[in-house]
This record gives C-alpha cells, structure tokens and sequence, in this order.
C-alpha cells in the first residue's frame, strides 16, 4: 500500500536494523508502492551480468532495497538517528522537522 513517506531521495539516513545496522548513507531512490528505499553502501547485493555490446559480463556489486521502517533519518545538528514530523511555516509552507532537535530538514 502506498503512503506519505518521510524520506525524501537525497536524505542522510542511518540503517536501524539487519545485515547493516549501524551504517549511514544516502537516499538514492524511493518507491512509495512498495514502502522502499535504495541506499548508497547498504544491502549490497552481487549480481551475475552476461557480457553485452555494450557493457563486459561479471559480477556486479549492487545495492538492494531496504523497507523504509528500517531507516531512521539523521539530525542535521548532531547526526544521530531521529523521528521526521510536518510543521507549517509562517509562510504557509509546509517542511519536515528532526523531532530530536527541531531542525528544519527541507530547504
């Protein structure tokens, strides 16, 4: 099912749990329909290639998916792992905010 995610394409994230708790990387792509996101340096997968015109055969280091509740984004001011929430500026716009330090994360 898909919904609002908190995690933009381009975030610092921290890998809360699996094979590669701890790392931090960014957001290189989301998929709202399935609740995924693609992180630089986490989940890396080996992919068996056949040789093309284009391209030599081999295998490929690669990153696989991460479900989005397995990541945490980072505060900006102390980079730790922390909870994204919604606020409506003065302006009326609407930005996400770290709820660890209250940063504003959007620019």
């Amino acid at each position: 099912m898909a919904s609002k995610m908190k995690i933009k394409k381009g975030d610092r994230v921290f890998v809360t749990t699996g094979k590669d708790k701890g790392k931090t990387g960014d957001v290189l792509k989301v998929f709202t329909k399935t609740d995924r996101v693609l992180v630089q340096g986490a989940n890396m997968m080996k992919r068996h290639t056949r040789p093309t015109q284009t391209a030599a055969g081999g295998i490929v280091e690669m990153e696989a998916f991460i479900h989005v509740s397995n990541v945490a984004h980072i505060d900006p001011k102390d980079d730790k792992p922390t909870r994204v929430g919604f606020k409506v500026l003065e302006g009326g716009n609407k930005v996400r905010f770290a709820k660890r330090s209250g940063e504003v994360i959007d620019t």
